[in-house]
């Protein structure tokens, strides 16, 4: 689905990624972790082809990245960033409508196939009852819910979110996990998530790459990589691992100084 090899990228000349190498297997449900300035989302621009590569190559869905238009990424990746801000009070389907782009021929009015797609991906987040709201007017949740569907719209291959619960509370951030496994699962969508929590990470990541310094410290299960001695080493700071007693999942404990 998503090969890396070799890969080196960053800014002016400053490399962030440094040769590294990794797979991401169609169906997968893969966490990016690491502590600040490790390269999480340069390694997603790299991977939509927004940063170039210094060298190496990246294969895409079996095809090499670099031959692939913008509009043919976007027809097989959808990114839902961390920073979603609008500057005009839009309706939530003229929002979700913004994901067939990639498709639009001519000058680009929507078709009735895009109107059914667009309320097929508001259903599968379980927002159709918002298609008429205007996106200013809902809740932190409700717009997450709706970014989504706008990526879903894009009826991509591979999802890829940037910290998609940062600004949510803990029964939102659980609800939005919730609603990515489901389509992870049902809908057999590979997802990436670049996470800073590391038990979100853990409860709901089936694979898990823990970036430092630019480079794949280790890739694996949670329970390979959330080592307290990995993690001790990577962050810096002391912790305690347990094992989740109702998940078996690793949870993380930072020891307070």
């Amino acid at each position: 689905m998503l090969i890396f090899t070799n890969v080196s990228s960053g800014y002016r000349r400053r490399p962030v990624l440094k040769n590294i190498t990794f797979t991401i297997n169609k169906g997968d449900f893969t966490g990016i972790i690491g502590p600040n300035g490790a390269g999480k989302s340069t390694l997603l621009k790299t991977a939509t082809k927004i940063l170039r590569l210094y060298s190496g190559e990246i294969f895409l869905d079996n095809r090499q990245l670099s031959s692939l238009s913008r509009n043919e990424i976007a027809r097989i990746i959808a990114v839902v960033s961390q920073e979603q801000t609008f500057i005009f009070p839009y309706k939530v389907m003229d929002v979700v409508l913004l994901g067939r782009i990639p498709y639009a021929k001519g000058i680009g009015l929507c078709t009735r196939a895009d109107l059914k797609i667009a309320c097929e991906a508001l259903e599968a987040v379980g927002a159709i009852h918002l298609r008429d709201a205007y996106i200013d007017e809902l809740s932190s949740g409700e717009r997450q819910r709706v970014i989504i569907a706008r990526a879903l719209a894009q009826q991509p291959k591979l999802l890829f979110l940037d910290e998609p619960t940062s600004h949510l509370d803990i029964s939102h951030q659980v609800e939005i996990f919730s609603l990515l496994t489901r389509l992870n699962k049902e809908n057999h969508l590979t997802i990436v998530a670049i996470l800073h929590d590391l038990n979100l990470a853990s409860e709901y990541c089936n694979d898990l790459i823990l970036l430092e310094d630019g480079q794949v410290r280790i890739k694996g299960s949670p329970k390979d990589v959330l080592d307290y001695r990995i993690i001790e080493d990577v962050y810096k700071t002391c912790v305690i691992v347990k094992e989740n007693p109702l998940t078996a999942r690793p949870y993380v404990f930072v020891i307070k100084k």
